[in-house]
């Protein structure tokens, strides 16, 4: 009698990421990618201990993906906004893992080289080392939120992209001034944050950086 197939722990992540890209973390379940293995769940617990185990192991592939070739360059702020444009694309890519990321971590190889660059480029700023720690926790808490929160808009179909806009342009434009002057006064300026987003990213990472450098003794 011919044995079940041995499941390589790459063809396990591969149809995890597959999965993830068409349901959310959430729904996400061992079993259900079992079934889609063909196997049992017991079979899997072999490779990964629980769910979040296996979650952040997807994850770290996109930050793996993330750091391939890469080669820092420029001075430590320019070393980070590389970082951080690298990281938007790659999870721009794959954006259903985005949310992933950001509500599970990740603890592998991937994740090392990312704390690793920022780290150093956070110490080549002149910062001093106690003060390392707390400026980096604040730009990857400010990264997983923007790359998480742009994901979520990107993986909406077009009609409910446009539902949202009709729905923003009620709350906007039907504002009432007695109640809500300042809105009703920007009304007609007041826009989603659409193809822009790439420039609002910068800029938020920009003003981060900023602070960092008014700090530096």
């Amino acid at each position: 009698m011919t044995g079940r197939r041995r499941w390589s722990t790459e063809e396990i992540l591969d149809t995890a990421a597959e999965l993830l890209r068409t349901s959310d973390a959430e729904s996400f379940s061992v079993r259900k990618l079992a079934a889609a293995l063909g196997t049992d769940s017991s079979s899997l617990y072999r490779h990964f201990r629980n769910k979040t185990d296996l979650l952040r192991a997807v994850a770290d592939r996109i930050l793996l993906a993330a750091m391939d070739g890469h080669h820092p360059a420029g001075d430590w702020k320019q070393r980070i906004t590389t970082l951080a444009l690298r990281l938007r694309e790659a999870f721009g890519e794959q954006p259903q893992l985005a949310g992933v990321w950001g509500h599970y971590g990740s603890g592998g190889t991937g994740s090392r080289l990312v704390m690793e660059e920022l780290l150093q480029a956070l110490r080549a700023s002149g910062l001093p080392d106690e003060q390392v720690p707390v400026r980096y926790h604040r730009i990857v808490v400010l990264l997983a939120s923007l790359i998480a929160s742009e994901a979520g808009i990107s993986t909406l179909t077009s009609k409910e992209y446009e539902q949202g806009m009709e729905q923003f342009r009620v709350a906007v434009l039907g504002a009432d001034p007695e109640h809500f002057p300042a809105l009703a006064h920007f009304a007609r300026d007041v826009r989603p944050l659409g193809a822009d987003r790439r420039a609002a990213f910068e800029e938020i990472l920009a003003a981060q950086l900023a602070d960092i450098e008014a700090r530096i003794p």
